[in-house]
């Protein structure tokens, strides 16, 4: 056998390896994609960030009294706010934890890592015994996307996703996801030690502002693709 048949071949058994452990441990949502049945009909699983939950990336009027740089999650809203100025927040959708994962409180930013590789927690272990003790980071079915900011001391984090049809949905262990994209543009505009309230309340967020995502993306922030 050529080296170049075994190397393909060792790569088809990897990627098989990682593609079954997704499906398995996937959540409901997730696991739509890999059922036929829910292919082409009105009950296929909708992408996130519908109108339902306050549609894509906007800049928006927020409540003065949070510091620029801070972040506020609401699960209530499933969004979260990157505090940019006083007054004024970019909303990003994101997807929130399940019912059996739900917490809120106040912490900070610990810790940033660009492509961070992926380990399940004793519990997802326990759930699923089938995951893989460990995924690296950059592989594209990588459960924490491309950027992960972790929160305090816990294993809570916000993270980007392999699974982008999940945002907009109760999906998560605990974590904040976001799309990839969006992630990027957060992780460059956050500090380590930035403020995180994370909430079940909701807020009275004002209509987007004239500034387009275009605009965002090419203003003072600079091109969050990096």
């Amino acid at each position: 056998m050529s080296a170049l048949r075994i190397t393909r071949r060792v790569a088809a058994v990897l990627a098989a390896v990682v593609v079954s452990a997704a499906v398995h441990s996937a959540p409901a949502s997730a696991q739509a994609l890999f059922d036929d049945s829910l292919f082409g009909g009105d009950d296929q699983t909708l992408w996130g960030g519908d109108k339902e939950w306050g549609g894509g990336r906007q800049t928006v009027a927020f409540d003065a009294k949070y510091a620029p740089g801070q972040i506020i999650v609401s699960f209530g809203d499933r969004r979260l706010y990157l505090i940019t100025e006083p007054g004024k927040a970019i909303s990003y959708p994101i997807a929130i934890p399940r019912e059996d994962a739900r917490w809120q409180g106040v912490t900070s930013v610990s810790m940033k890592r660009e492509n961070p590789d992926w380990r399940p927690t004793p519990t997802m272990l326990k759930k699923n015994p089938k995951l893989p003790s460990w995924v690296p980071g950059g592989h594209p079915m990588n459960p924490l996307g491309v950027r992960a900011l972790y929160l305090g001391s816990s294993t809570y984090r916000i993270h980007g996703t392999d699974a982008p049809w999940t945002i907009g949905t109760e999906a998560s262990s605990g974590c904040i996801r976001l799309y990839n994209e969006d992630v990027l543009d957060v992780y460059q505009r956050t500090k380590v030690g930035a403020k995180v309230v994370v909430t079940w309340d909701r807020f009275k967020t004002s209509a987007p502002t004239n500034v387009s995502l275009r605009q965002e993306k090419q203003g003072s922030y600079g091109n969050y693709r990096e």
